[in-house]
């Protein structure tokens, strides 16, 4: 009896455990599934919000390329490129939610790819004139100052669009998955880390021009942060825009203290580029305008920035499919099968090369930040994926839309660069979460990949006359694949983890143990992933799509569970969903 009346207390915790875990699991689950369509004021809303939390991303990239474009001193060609990148993220959701993937993940720009532009326009043949560095020799309608800036952005257009096509093959191929076996946190780990570390120069530049309007945004996302962290839950409209608040309030500073004359009017003084009066952009600027391929002239490749591109789309492809698993869990969806992942990557290599005929000047991929946002809003419907993405569209039919953020004082941009980098950085970084990091043969693979990869890039850049092969091709994709970055970190994080003894739980191959694919609070079936307009019906009726790599087959999840499981290494599955 006694023992009995002991055992009490256990049970009843163990009930109350019980109950807590089943609302916790309740509280996780979404309110709109993938293929459920909320009320329509609701999808408006939430869709707008979407849009505003790719919007700072987006916009950056422009802001960033127009330095090594030449273009830093047009303020009018800025907003036709944010308009192109607008107009292009757009049709690529809409792209990838109806035919790719199928799941709510939003397209944009990535910064991926931005890294080895970077590295490409820094290269002696492709360096600005000196005097499209001064704004008083600059005459923006010139033939000879278009001729600088066409010749090199038809460049980058035919070099993206060339080095898409490996992002097609792959994806369509299925050899995504092949190749996924062999790259662990520790290749992708320095990879993306150093996607925002690379930029400090840029990030400093901007915030140079008066760090006291840079630092007030890093404070008052820093307060945000704080003030909001509690609330997130119940307010996470708010909680997830800190970077579009922290630029609107900076923003709204300068302008105070422009038209006050705080700042000098003086283009020569300190803070002058923090006024928001140094541009007529937005007068300038046509009402309406529509992006088209070809619209800067006819694309042209060149071989070394097509390496240096691919480099970048791949750290794009690992990225992808980490986040097509995060959504997945995130939508209440089941882990995405093989076909999906590979028409998803593919997709995305169509999206790349649609980026490069427009003439972004960017390739194309999923935003990580919006697979955050379903988490918060718990709503996962790609009914307002679509219509956010038709959003992206009309605003990037506006021409003063995108000339109005070209008016963004230099120090905003600088602040809004420090805080963004510095997260992808972080993001990198945690990776390693998934490996043994008491492990010295880790830490020195980690380590030697992270410091060959700013050591050598610098070394590069201060003595270029070292790479002289006699052939100025070779010398042309050695000087841009040395002074990368990423691709020093990759190769070398990639070149170690495989060839150092180490078990999988030490490399972090074994994390997926951790993490049970099937505990994902699934509302949807695999056919959630299924082509649209009865195409995948239409094409189960012929037994030979099963051998097509993309193609969803109704024997699929039977015949392939086992194939599916093993598709991507769990790990890229494992981090994704805890960067959120």
């Amino acid at each position: 009896m006694g023992q009995q009346v002991n055992d009490q207390p256990g049970k009843e915790a163990a009930r109350t455990e019980g109950r807590s875990a089943a609302a916790e699991e309740d509280t996780n689950k979404p309110l709109y599934g993938v293929t459920d369509v909320p009320p329509w004021y609701l999808c408006i809303i939430l869709a707008f919000q979407h849009y505003l939390t790719a919007f700072g991303a987006i916009v950056a990239i422009p802001l960033i390329l127009s330095e090594g474009l030449c273009l830093q001193h047009d303020r009018l060609t800025q907003g036709s490129l944010i308009n192109s990148i607008f107009f292009v993220s757009g049709l690529c959701t809409l792209l990838q939610v109806t035919f790719g993937i199928r799941l709510p993940i939003l397209q944009g720009g990535t910064f991926a790819v931005v890294t080895p532009t970077v590295a490409i326009l820094s290269t002696p043949e492709w360096k600005c004139p000196a005097w499209t560095q001064n704004a008083s020799l600059v005459n923006t309608s010139s033939p000879e100052f278009k001729d600088v800036w066409t010749t090199r952005l038809t460049a980058l257009q035919g070099s993206i669009m060339v080095a898409s096509v490996f992002q097609i093959l792959l994806g369509f191929s299925g050899l995504i998955g092949f190749l996924m076996r062999f790259i662990g946190p520790l290749t992708i780990a320095p990879t993306i880390a150093l996607i925002g570390l690379s930029l400090y120069d840029a990030a400093g530049a901007k915030a140079g021009t008066h760090w006291g309007i840079a630092t007030i945004i890093c404070v008052y996302i820093g307060y945000r942060l704080y003030f909001m962290v509690t609330w997130k839950h119940s307010h996470g409209i708010f909680y997830i825009d800190k970077i579009l608040l922290g630029i609107l309030v900076s923003w709204f500073i300068c302008y105070i203290l422009t038209i006050s004359d705080v700042l000098p009017s003086n283009p020569s003084q300190y803070g002058y580029l923090a006024r928001t009066d140094v541009s007529n952009a937005i007068r300038d600027a046509s009402w309406f305008t529509v992006p088209y391929p070809g619209q800067w002239g006819v694309p042209t490749v060149n071989l070394a920035a097509v390496l240096g591109l691919t480099a970048g789309i791949m750290c794009s492809i690992l990225e992808s499919v980490g986040d097509y698993y995060a959504c997945a869990r995130l939508s209440g969806a089941p882990p995405p099968p093989s076909h999906a992942i590979s028409r998803g990557i593919g997709v995305e290599g169509l999206g790349s090369l649609i980026a490069g005929a427009f003439g972004t000047g960017n390739g194309t991929t999923s935003f990580s930040e919006n697979v955050a946002a379903l988490g918060i809003t718990k709503v996962a419907s790609r009914a307002v994926i679509l219509l956010s993405g038709v959003f992206m569209v009309l605003m990037g039919m506006l021409g003063k839309f995108g000339a109005i953020f070209t008016t963004i004082p230099a120090p905003v941009i600088g602040g809004m660069f420090l805080v963004m980098f510095g997260v992808i950085g972080a993001a990198g970084i945690s990776n390693l979460q998934a490996t043994d990091m008491h492990s010295s043969r880790n830490i020195f693979v980690f380590g030697f990949s992270m410091f060959s990869a700013l050591v050598i890039p610098n070394w590069i850049q201060k003595n270029p006359q070292f790479l002289n092969t006699g052939v100025k091709e070779v010398d042309q994709v050695l000087h841009v694949l040395l002074t990368t970055n990423m691709f020093i970190g990759g190769f070398f994080g990639f070149l170690l983890d495989n060839t150092a003894p180490g078990t999988k739980r030490e490399r972090g191959l074994f994390a997926w143990s951790k993490v049970d694919p099937e505990d994902s609070n699934t509302l949807e079936s695999e056919e959630v992933y299924d082509l649209p307009f009865g195409i995948t019906a239409f094409l189960s009726s012929y037994s030979w799509v099963r051998y097509i790599p993309f193609c969803p087959w109704r024997g699929h999840s039977s015949q392939h569970k086992s194939e599916d499981k093993d598709f991507v290494l769990p790990w890229v599955y494992y981090a994704s969903f805890h960067l959120k």
